[in-house]
């Protein structure tokens, strides 16, 4: 699993004063960075064989400008070529939303998904979690 931190912006708030829900998915997007590092430390979008097939998001509570968040991200299942991810969010040591994404390792000239090597599958395991988010955060 992989923690980040992330500052609310004040332009990513909506007309109601909390955070857009659009937002939450750019940082789920962030969030799984860490593990596309594992397929490419550069990041280098030429290098990049996967695909977002999938997200999916509860708001279970509001969230605010000006307090952080905390984000754990980790996975709930690696397939012979998906990465399904799951995301806890966290403020004021509360869950306020949780999300879902499945990635596809994905061959871009054949338009078809590729198994993913083996040392990467490895390391992804690692970051298995199969119990459901906890309802509050011991900070």
């Amino acid at each position: 699993m992989f923690t980040e931190i992330i500052n609310p912006r004040f332009n990513e708030t909506d007309a109601l004063g909390h955070i857009n829900n659009n937002v939450y998915t750019i940082w789920f997007d962030l969030c799984r960075q860490p593990f596309l590092k594992l397929f490419d430390p550069t990041l280098d979008p030429k290098n990049m064989h996967m695909i977002l097939a999938h997200t999916s998001t509860d708001f279970l509570r509001e969230v605010f400008y000006g307090k952080d968040v905390i984000v754990e991200t980790a996975l709930e299942k690696v397939g012979t070529s998906s990465m399904h991810f799951i995301h806890g969010l966290y403020q004021n040591g509360q869950l306020c939303t949780t999300g879902k994404g499945v990635m596809i390792y994905f061959n871009h000239i054949t338009k078809e998904s590729m198994p993913i090597p083996q040392n990467i599958k490895d390391e992804l395991m690692h970051h298995i979690k199969t119990t459901n988010w906890d309802r509050t955060l011991n900070l």
